[in-house]
């Protein structure tokens, strides 16, 4: 990654490129919904192909001189769809969040209603979040977690479905540790007349792997991001049964999308690629493993871990019994060269932009090689950190020793 170009016509932004890589190569990074992308993704994604207007659809463009681009595209379809086992998929969402508004766009009008997860016990913003569109153009009601597990409710979700009579019930999460099960959702979804749509963002890569039961036999509709898991470009795509597929293309183009992005499109094709190999699926695996190998390693150390455990790639750590907040654990960890996010717990009583614990994640660094040691290792990071945040020298002391420790685990070179 030498940039010489864009060095010589805009120092400024190939200043700010270099910097950036330079703290991805220098941090151990934790944030779940994070990863590093194989090389061969940049490139694609750094190529001609972001010169093309391709509007429409593979054989059916607006635009002449698609005929390359369509190869672009179907790959990624078809592969994308030997890797769920899905009936129809576009490609074209520029994220995860306008994924879903092509499913609401297709399927919904203003003022439906939405059974989705709170917020605040691990949904997403595009779940129903009063702020966001979803919150604005439709009734959403909320499910969460059981107060003494912390885990899903099942039986509060069928009593809300049955009291609500929503439209389409969704699950999926951004901060929820444990495995879903999509059966009894199918279940309820046909006890109260709804359709099933499966937000996987998170857990993608290990459906993938057959480490996470996957919904994408029963759900009606199933969207995600291509980062995350899947160690892809940051975007979205959708899957269907084949019956809807013309209303969610219609939907994304030309509901809400104009142009596809043709040079990510490239980059999702070879993120799919990889996803179909058998060293995926071990990489998976590892995920896992270190996921579990962190969780447990905190809660030697003291720390309270919501649920008491994971399932995934993810986990919630509650800071209450340590007498500091999330933002403020996260800023610290920050100046350790330790990236992590603020996260709610569920029940918190602080507010968002502070929180109550931090959320954790395994895919960046397992993706760098590291494995059970090394979560062992930043677990006792964390809670030097965590211990006396306020201490220099003690950030000092960590920062050297994630230095040291990143020299094993090299990333991108850009000398």
């Amino acid at each position: 990654m030498m940039f010489e170009r864009l060095k010589k016509t805009d120092p400024e932004i190939y200043r700010a490129i270099i910097d950036e890589t330079k703290r991805q190569n220098d941090n151990i990074e934790l944030i779940a919904s994070e990863n590093f992308v194989d090389t061969g993704v940049l490139e694609a994604q750094g190529s001609a192909l972001t010169n093309k207007y391709a509007e429409g659809y593979p054989s059916a463009r607006w635009y002449g001189g698609c005929e390359y681009v369509d190869v672009v595209e179907t790959l990624a379809i078809e592969r994308a769809k030997k890797l769920f086992g899905a009936e129809h998929v576009n490609v074209q969402p520029h994220s995860g969040t306008t994924a879903n508004s092509a499913v609401y766009l297709a399927m919904l009008k203003p003022g439906d209603t939405i059974l989705a997860m709170d917020l605040a016990c691990g949904g997403h913003l595009s779940h129903g979040h009063k702020l966001n569109f979803s919150g604005k153009f439709f009734k959403i009601v909320t499910y969460g977690v059981n107060k003494k597990t912390e885990m899903l409710d099942y039986g509060e979700i069928r009593a809300k479905a049955i009291e609500h009579k929503p439209k389409i019930i969704l699950s999926g999460a951004s901060a929820y540790p444990r495995t879903i099960d999509f059966d009894k959702l199918r279940d309820i979804c046909d006890e109260t007349g709804a359709m099933h749509m499966s937000d996987i963002a998170h857990i993608a890569g290990l459906i993938v792997a057959g480490l996470h039961p996957s919904p994408v036999p029963t759900a009606e509709f199933v969207t995600s991001t291509t980062h995350k898991t899947l160690r892809g470009p940051r975007s979205g795509f959708i899957m269907c049964k084949k019956e809807f597929a013309r209303k969610i293309d219609v939907a994304v183009f030309p509901g809400l999308q104009g142009g596809p992005l043709m040079h990510v499109i490239a980059a999702k094709a070879v993120a799919f690629k990889y996803a179909l190999s058998g060293e995926f699926k071990e990489y998976q695996k590892q995920i896992l493993k270190n996921s579990k190998t962190l969780a447990a390693s905190m809660e030697e150390l003291g720390y309270r871990i919501v649920s008491g455990g994971t399932d995934n790639h993810l986990m919630l750590v509650d800071l209450t019994g340590k007498n500091i907040t999330g933002k403020e654990a996260a800023s610290a960890l920050d100046k350790a060269r330790i990236t992590v996010n603020k996260n709610l717990i569920p029940f918190d009583k602080q507010k968002p932009a502070v929180a109550s614990g931090i959320r954790l994640g395994t895919p960046a660094m397992t993706t760098r090689g590291m494995r059970e040691g090394e979560m062992k290792l930043i677990a006792a990071l964390i809670d030097k950190v965590l211990t006396d945040p306020q201490d220099a020298k003690t950030i000092g002391s960590v920062r050297k020793e994630v230095k040291d420790m990143l020299k094993s685990f090299p990333l991108y070179r850009i000398d």
